[in-house]
């Protein structure tokens, strides 16, 4: 029997756990390196029909209706009028049991990680990993080491674990823009609560959709700001009231009211991968946000963690020889490039430009084949 140890408890690695959980070739270990998993209730996700595919894999398609939402629409707004500019009906994409899905990521994590039990290990800082033997192992902060046959690396943008591979060659870089997170009571007026209401302003985008049927709304804004270095190495300021109240005076006049009754609101720095890290060793391989990070614009972080997960799932657990890095790093290039070209088209200032960005707007959402092109290639597993 094989040993498979996964680094992070994140969405990447619980789910290519439950994967390999029923296998009688492997013994699976869960290493993460908080003393519990990280479920902030107020955090919302967005899953495309690429990922609900995947998920129901394990059982996803029967969680409680209560606990998920499956908007219709994408409707783009302007901020600064509050007009609408057009919709893109995401619905089209869905099959019966196959649904564009909203949900809390508490609500995610706490369904792929029920069934796991004793695999999950909490406490376990790493703080080596030695690969030149026939067997990898593994030094914790905890005087622990471990052995395995092959190491799953998924703990996030910042993985300690791909530093000590890469000698710390490959790190992630500042994105010059802050997220801002938080949970809402009520929807604007103006807003379809069945849909994904999307607001584009110069240098500020924000989000909200509903997250189950009981009216809990996710908020969240991407805003461009530089930092400093020192700043973006001090993980403490991005929580105190200072910082936080300097940000929130720089956000659109249009939203400042609504913003300020924004519940449990955080800041926190976007950073994302500047490069692919191909590592020698065969039994060892990168899954989500570790692998390759990229810009929240295009909603498929979540989804692309899934995605991965099961590409290497398969990878390992069959008899055809597929080439797990080419693929993933050929897909996530696709989605860098239209999250970026998202970002840069949310954030435009020219009133010109603007006027001109929304006609091809209203033009390409009714498009079917730009959207094929566009959106389907991405949701395509």
């Amino acid at each position: 029997m094989k040993k498979i140890a996964i680094i992070g408890a994140g969405i990447s690695g619980l789910y290519i756990a439950n994967l390999f959980k029923n296998s009688l070739n492997y013994e699976i270990t869960i290493y993460e390196k908080n003393d519990t998993i990280n479920s902030e209730d107020g955090y919302g996700i967005q899953l495309s029909v690429n990922s609900v595919k995947l998920l129901n894999k394990i059982g996803f398609n029967k969680l409680s209706d209560n606990e998920k939402f499956n908007p219709e629409k994408i409707d783009f707004f302007s901020m600064n009028s509050s007009n609408k500019i057009c919709d893109l009906d995401i619905t089209n994409f869905n099959t019966a049991d196959i649904k564009y899905t909203t949900l809390k990521r508490s609500t995610l994590i706490n369904f792929l990680k029920k069934d796991l039990g004793d695999i999950i290990k909490t406490g376990f800082k790493i703080s080596k990993i030695n690969d030149k033997e026939k067997q990898i192992k593994i030094s914790f902060e905890n005087n622990v080491t471990k052995e395995c046959d092959y190491l799953i690396i998924a703990d996030g943008v910042f993985s300690k674990s791909k530093n000590l591979i890469s000698n710390n060659k490959v790190k992630p870089k500042y994105n010059d823009t802050l997220a801002i997170r938080g949970k809402l009571t009520k929807f604007p007026e103006n807003v379809n609560k069945k849909n994904v209401a999307l607001f584009l302003g110069p240098n500020f985008h924000h989000v909200i959709y509903p997250l189950n049927s009981n009216g809990d709304l996710n908020f969240i804004a991407i805003m461009k700001h530089s930092l400093s270095l020192e700043e973006q190495g001090n993980y403490s300021l991005f929580s105190e009231n200072s910082f936080i109240k300097r940000i929130l005076e720089k956000v659109p006049q249009e939203i400042k009211e609504f913003v300020t009754g924004i519940k449990e609101l955080k800041i926190f720095p976007v950073f994302v991968s500047d490069e692919f890290l191909k590592i020698k060793n065969n039994n060892i391989h990168l899954i989500g946000d570790a692998f390759f990070a990229f810009p929240p614009s295009f909603a498929q972080g979540a989804s692309q963690s899934i995605e991965s997960a099961y590409e290497l799932f398969m990878s390992l657990n069959t008899d055809k020889e597929i080439n797990f890095f080419k693929k993933r790093a050929n897909k996530l290039k696709m989605i860098n490039f239209r999250s970026k070209f998202n970002l840069f088209a949310f954030h435009l200032s020219n009133p010109l430009i603007i006027f001109f960005r929304n006609i091809f707007l209203k033009r390409l959402v009714k498009n079917k084949k730009f959207l094929e092109y566009y959106l389907g290639r991405i949701y395509k597993t």
